[in-house]
């Protein structure tokens, strides 16, 4: 796996995927930033999410449940001092579907959090203390 990341201006960056998606990187505004694209952390925490969600959901539809929304909050608690490293994450899965079992929503939460999500397991075995929540919703 690669990727490759580009200077384009000030403190912007394009971010292109080994299989040719890009993205705009940018940094803040003290430091030439122009607010064209999320941070380098606010990536880390959308990865994290991603990755974990990916999971949920096809476990979830793997065990056929009826699954028409799911979204989660990634929240991430960073050091005070440089490097201002992750020191918390917690993911909270907010899943949406009519007669969805809430044993299986949270299996499948927990599957990802243990077993299959590498962004998120990875950063646990780095120190960071990662959480994990879920809420089941009927849509309407």
């Amino acid at each position: 796996m690669k990727a490759r990341v580009k200077w384009a201006e000030n403190a912007a960056f394009i971010a292109e995927s080994g299989s040719g998606h890009a993205i705009v990187v940018d940094g803040p505004e003290h430091i030439g930033g122009r607010n064209l694209g999320p941070r380098p952390m606010e990536l880390m925490l959308m990865s994290v999410g991603a990755c974990s969600s990916v999971d949920v959901v096809f476990i979830l539809k793997k065990a056929r449940q009826p699954v028409s929304d799911c979204y989660v909050e990634v929240e991430g608690t960073r050091a005070e001092t440089e490097p201002k490293v992750f020191t918390a994450i917690h993911l909270h899965f907010v899943v949406t579907g009519t007669g969805l079992n809430e044993a299986q929503v949270k299996r499948a939460v927990a599957l990802s959090a243990e077993k299959y999500c590498s962004a998120s397991i990875m950063l646990g075995n780095g120190g960071v203390t990662m959480t994990h929540s879920h809420e089941v919703r009927v849509p309407g």
